[in-house]
């Protein structure tokens, strides 16, 4: 590509939840792109949709559809992305992978812009993959404070939205709300769950409940996302060894996933030095003022781009130890934000070439 045409941009599953956010964060951001070709399954072909302000006809998936991109962004389901992105690779294409198919590949860097965007330059197999968005909801704030104090452990608790099991999670939440609202139910054991019926893709009621379990069941009890926050926060802060454990909670919210997280640093920490750092962090909102009853919830941090980060303290028993409640939009920062973020840094090195 010529530095003076700017890049071929591919999304492939332009249709779907993720890539519907992402044609509107296309059109919010600065215009570094030249053509954006959207790309979905055959029976979505045919179909127009709104970007950068233009109808932008849809095409199908296939090998053709890859030539003369130098950039493809994936949000698709993780056996879509196994198939197609070294397809788009082979074709010349940079792929950004939103799903989970590459992540933990030794050959695939792991990237957030503002934590590692130097790991985007070095793909051997012509794919940078996107963090899982439990981990992105949190990775940004402890990525500056990492670079300051150096961190040393990680125990976090995640409160997931329903949006992270896609269009059948917010479903069967919204279905499940209406059977129970307005019942005088839940005083009795199983009440909820016989007034409900079906639960969806989840073990238990998620309405007017918390269920202790997100993913799917791994070895030793862990389940898959508790094993996403460990493995992906070791990989893109360079960090091998850190010790991580997770604890991943499903809660009754539509948008935006919110963790505790107790971290440990090498060195000694406050609060005052935690705040200076996070209130200029790029990525990163700080709203911490508890006296006043401010601090990030759900509601407040849906539809905005930021990591939020509130009621900072350091631990009571230990001077080198955090606590901090964070919030991120896990169909923005948590998926399409960070994805287009990384095409943009590709976009740049392609220019700069």
């Amino acid at each position: 590509m010529s530095a003076a045409k700017k890049p071929t941009l591919a999304v492939v599953g332009a249709t779907g939840a993720v890539g519907t956010v992402m044609l509107g964060i296309l059109s919010e951001r600065a215009d570094v792109w030249g053509e954006i070709r959207l790309i979905a399954s055959p029976r979505s072909a045919g179909r127009k949709l709104t970007v950068r302000g233009e109808q932008v006809e849809v095409i199908a998936l296939s090998e053709e559809a890859f030539e003369g991109v130098d950039i493809a962004m994936f949000d698709v389901p993780d056996e879509v992305s196994a198939q197609w992105a070294p397809i788009a690779a082979a074709k010349g294409a940079v792929a950004v992978d939103n799903s989970g198919a590459f992540r933990m590949d030794p050959d695939v860097p792991l990237v957030v812009p503002e934590v590692n965007a130097h790991a985007a330059r070095v793909r051997p197999r012509g794919i940078i993959s996107n963090p899982n968005c439990t981990t992105l909801s949190m990775i940004v704030a402890l990525g500056a404070l990492h670079a300051e104090f150096g961190l040393s452990e990680l125990i976090v608790s995640s409160y997931q939205a329903v949006s992270g099991s896609g269009k059948e999670g917010i479903d069967t939440l919204r279905d499940q709300v209406a059977k129970v609202a307005g019942t005088d139910l839940g005083s009795q054991p199983g009440d909820v769950r016989r007034a409900v019926g079906d639960l969806g893709p989840y073990p238990a009621p998620i309405a007017f409940n918390v269920v202790p379990f997100a993913g799917s069941l791994k070895e030793d009890g862990w389940s898959s996302e508790e094993l996403k926050v460990r493995n992906e926060s070791r990989k893109i802060l360079g960090l091998p060894d850190l010790r991580v454990t997770a604890t991943c909670v499903r809660v009754p919210v539509i948008t935006t996933h919110s963790l505790t997280v107790h971290a440990r640093f090498e060195n000694e920490v406050t609060v005052a030095g935690a705040h200076e750092i996070l209130s200029t962090a790029p990525g990163v909102v700080l709203c911490d003022n508890p006296a006043e009853g401010e601090f990030p919830t759900p509601a407040d941090v849906v539809g905005t781009d930021p990591t939020w980060v509130g009621r900072v303290r350091r631990s009571l028993d230990d001077p080198k130890a955090l606590e901090l409640f964070v919030c991120g939009d896990n169909l923005r920062k948590g998926a399409a934000l960070n994805t287009a973020q990384i095409a943009e840094v590709v976009a740049a090195e392609l220019a700069a070439a």
